[in-house]
């Protein structure tokens, strides 16, 4: 129990105001140490932009973007590679990541229905780029979980606009989290989830993650059945999680794949059930641009900090999202008070 998740001393107490972070209510998943910003970003160079579609009483989506770097990533590929956990979705671009090991576009998170769509207004983003005017072939990146029990998934609400702001917006610094961007719609273990996000530092590297959370099973934190106890019934365990891992160690796509398979791990460590019906796909990329690659035997640090960033990132999902009424439905935020009081219980057990 002790080595999946720690428990602080002393826990927040919760007041009026934005919903903390797992970690700021006391929370911390495994031993290693988080970058400043506790988030993707704090791989340097790396950016994130959110559009959130929130209209009417039905419209509940949005669209996410991770940029490797600021700059023309056809011109300028980075490494990288994709695990596929279980492949119930629609991970467009995913083969040729594969095949050649290089990413080429900013990497897109959305809604299921909407892939098409977004990967068309990525295709066109990147031929109007400087640079790329005589570009006949581009591979765009499009991830996906599908939002349709609070969005009128039917409509596919996310237009060209809405995927060019979300790129064009992308920073630097804090990641906004909860139910923003491509997690606006969707649903964790039955509570609301949405986007969440974590690091850790390893070998003198940064491995970072970034999670859109669509995913049932029983919730866990610290082997501690959470979810259980909140007398939350086992949400259905159909449903889907993109994992995006950032690092800037030098690694070649082989060691990328093993890195992004390890953020399985961390997905299980929540009680993550990967049934028939979820597609759990993991994105991992290298920004390093010089240095010897990481040799195999060095690769356990960054396989841990992998595994303990997804844990924290789908905590911190779950911790930063709202209640969320659309399309009928109202889906409750987890209830962070009752939970840490089931956490403290346990932990003053041990």
């Amino acid at each position: 129990m002790r080595t999946t998740c720690l428990f602080l001393c002393a826990f927040s107490a919760l007041g009026a105001g934005p919903r903390p972070r797992a970690r700021e209510a006391g929370v911390v998943a495994g031993v290693l140490p988080a970058g400043p910003l506790n988030a993707i970003t704090d791989v340097a160079g790396v950016r994130v932009g959110h559009t959130t579609v929130i209209r009417g009483d039905n419209v509940r989506t949005g669209v996410t973007a991770v940029l490797p770097h600021s700059g023309n990533l056809f011109r300028d590929k980075v490494s990288g590679a994709v695990f596929i956990g279980n492949a119930f979705g629609k991970l467009a671009g995913s083969t040729q990541v594969n095949e050649l090991g290089e990413i080429e576009t900013p990497i897109l998170l959305t809604s299921t229905l909407n892939v098409p769509r977004v990967a068309d207004a990525l295709i066109d983003y990147m031929l109007a780029l400087k640079g790329n005017e005589d570009t006949r072939s581009v591979n765009p990146l499009v991830g996906e979980t599908n939002d349709g029990q609070l969005n009128d998934i039917r409509g596919r609400h996310v237009t060209h606009e809405h995927v060019f702001a979300a790129i064009q917006d992308a920073r630097g610094g804090p990641v906004e989290e909860g139910a923003v961007g491509a997690g606006t719609g969707t649903i964790c273990y039955g509570y609301k989830g949405g986007i969440g996000s974590s690091s850790r530092r390893a070998g003198g590297f940064t491995v970072g993650v970034l999670v859109q959370t669509n995913f049932g099973g029983q919730l866990r934190m610290a082997g501690v059945p959470v979810g259980e106890l909140l007398r939350q019934p086992p949400a259905p365990a159909d449903g889907s999680v993109i994992v995006v891992v950032a690092t800037d160690a030098p690694l070649d796509h082989r060691n990328l794949h093993r890195l992004a398979a390890r953020s399985m791990a961390g997905l299980a460590r929540t009680g993550s059930a990967f049934s028939n019906g979820s597609g759990d796909y993991a994105i991992a990329f290298s920004t390093a641009r010089e240095g010897r690659p990481v040799a195999n035997d060095a690769m356990s640090p960054l396989f841990l900090a992998a595994i303990e960033a997804t844990e924290e990132a789908v905590l911190n999902s779950l911790f930063r999202a709202t209640t969320m009424t659309g399309n009928g439905r109202t889906v409750e935020a987890l209830p962070i008070e009752r939970t840490l009081e089931i956490l403290r219980r346990f932990r003053n057990a041990l």
